[in-house]
């Protein structure tokens, strides 16, 4: 796995421009108290995480319970962002406005919800698009959110910490293999650690990351073998 580091580092369905009734969304962290906990908010959070992929437009909205969260919406659309990325390197018009139409339907669920707290990310796709940055400053301007394109080291250690509480608590490590659109993570996980409240943290040993996903396959070996 040479491709990575050794150790663990640690926005309606018509497009209209109106009144902005609150800041852009974006990529912004809770606050954090002395003990490293977020900060309570009168009335309780609402958290949403949106992930703009190669090929698929994802959201989950929750609210904490005791110890987890309680999804209360959720999206899911096949936009194929990266359609004839590898091609052309550059992403499409075509693809564009499917990605802005998506994501003005993850805006609106994200303000009926009164969300507090998100986190908005784009991966490979934006990140190997010559007119990623350009998308991203017309994804803000039209639809509302401002999104974050996040690296490949970055992109494994949020499939590693989504998926650190589902391992088993016997298991002295795991693989795990994060197949996206565009590309695709290895991350070599050991026991997760646990803190003092909330998810296990993932105790990543390993990682790699290859530029290579179910759209960039489709595209070139597709129909051929």
């Amino acid at each position: 796995m040479d491709d990575g580091a050794g150790g663990s580092s640690g926005r309606p369905d018509a497009l209209q421009q109106g009144p902005r009734l609150r800041p852009p969304w974006g990529s912004r962290r809770p606050r954090n108290d002395a003990s490293g906990a977020p900060s309570p908010r009168p009335g309780g959070a609402t958290y949403a995480a949106l992930d703009l992929g190669t090929n698929n437009c994802r959201l989950l909205v929750a609210r904490p319970t005791y110890d987890s969260f309680r999804v209360i919406d959720a999206f899911s659309r096949i936009i194929r962002l990266g359609e004839g990325v590898a091609a052309s390197g550059r992403l499409g018009a075509a693809a564009i406005e499917r990605a802005l139409d998506a994501l003005a339907v993850c805006r609106d669920k994200m303000h009926n919800r009164g969300v507090t707290r998100a986190r908005l990310i784009a991966t490979e796709a934006c990140r190997a698009a010559e007119n990623g940055g350009e998308f991203l400053l017309r994804v803000k301007e039209t639809v509302g959110i401002d999104l974050e394109i996040v690296n490949r080291e970055t992109e494994a250690c949020l499939a590693a910490t989504g998926c650190t509480p589902l391992i088993d608590p016997e298991a002295e490590g795991v693989i795990l293999f994060d197949i996206g659109g565009g590309s695709s993570e290895i991350v070599l996980l050991g026991r997760g650690r646990r803190g003092r409240r909330g998810p296990p943290e993932p105790q990543i040993r390993r990682w790699a990351s290859l530029p290579v996903g179910v759209v960039t396959l489709a595209e070139r070996y597709g129909g051929i073998e």
